[in-house]
């Protein structure tokens, strides 16, 4: 069972929005895919930077979430795709928008963690992928659905420190050009060793205008991972939309709130034998730390 403090923790969501009965085993499967890709990592000792770059590549190869393989196309009919990757030790972020031609979208916001600038969109981005060596996107990728959901993952090792990464496809049909609120720090995710790391999914404009990771991060001293997402998701009342928060505090317990219908989640810990996964914050309330 959960204590007040965690080996390690590992938190990872596969997005905010309504999912069909008949799908939702499914989706809940490939949260614990990932999880379980991430966790590995973890329990060997592993950086939480190198467990949510994991996470999320393994949900960017399934065509059921909204990035990587399966994202949405935008007004044109194109794929443009934003990421991001958060170090909550050295504050380092790397973000790429309305991205183009790649496989994992998140391994390149990865590698912007060793670069002056934080994000780079567009062209920009697309030629940092080549740059850099990144896989391309598969010829035959598989649009999904569509939808609000965000692909993210959070993370606590046993080093202490904490990482944050989300990738999306965004909003179907959207403008050319758009970038969501998932490569905003402060906004779709943010990591800091001193107070936690969340990641978000949603209506992005909403997310952005609220910018509700970083009232996360102010909640989660004094008040805990759940209350914090809790407080976040309230915040949604101002700008409206729907969305979904994964929450971690400093010593590895975490919480989960979302106004959507479901929102497929996956948690692995040292306290845990394997991933557990729903697509409900109900489905793991019992294994709130």
């Amino acid at each position: 069972m959960p204590t007040n403090k965690s080996a390690w923790t590992l938190v990872v969501h596969g997005g905010a929005r309504s999912i069909p009965r008949q799908d939702r085993a499914r989706f809940a499967a490939g949260c614990a895919q990932a999880a379980k890709a991430g966790g590995d990592i973890l329990a060997q000792g592993g950086s939480a930077i190198d467990a949510v770059e994991a996470a999320v590549r393994v949900l960017e190869d399934l065509p059921d979430f909204n990035a990587g393989t399966g994202s949405v196309r935008n007004a044109a009919g194109n794929v443009e795709m934003d990421a991001a990757v958060m170090d909550g030790h050295t504050l380092a972020i790397g973000g790429v928008g309305a991205i183009r031609e790649v496989r994992h979208p998140v391994s390149v916001a990865r590698a912007m963690l060793d670069e002056t600038p934080i994000l780079l969109v567009g062209e920009g981005a697309r030629q940092f992928a080549t740059h850099i060596g990144a896989e391309p996107a598969d010829a035959g990728s598989i649009p999904s659905p569509g939808g609000c959901d965000t692909v993210g993952c959070i993370a606590r090792d046993q080093a202490g420190h904490v990482a944050a990464a989300g990738s999306t496809g965004g909003l179907e049909g959207k403008m050319v050009g758009r970038v969501g609120d998932t490569p905003l720090p402060g906004c779709g995710l943010y990591a800091d060793d001193r107070a936690g790391a969340t990641a978000l999914s949603g209506e992005g404009e909403s997310i952005a205008r609220g910018m509700l990771a970083a009232h996360i991060l102010f909640a989660l001293p004094g008040n805990g991972a759940l209350a914090a997402a809790q407080m976040a998701i309230t915040r949604l009342e101002r700008t409206g939309g729907e969305a979904g928060a994964i929450v971690l505090d400093s010593d590895g317990g975490f919480g989960i709130a979302h106004n959507s219908a479901q929102f497929s989640v996956a948690v692995a810990a040292d306290w845990l034998d394997a991933p557990r996964a729903g697509t409900h914050a109900d489905d793991l309330r019992e294994w709130y730390t």
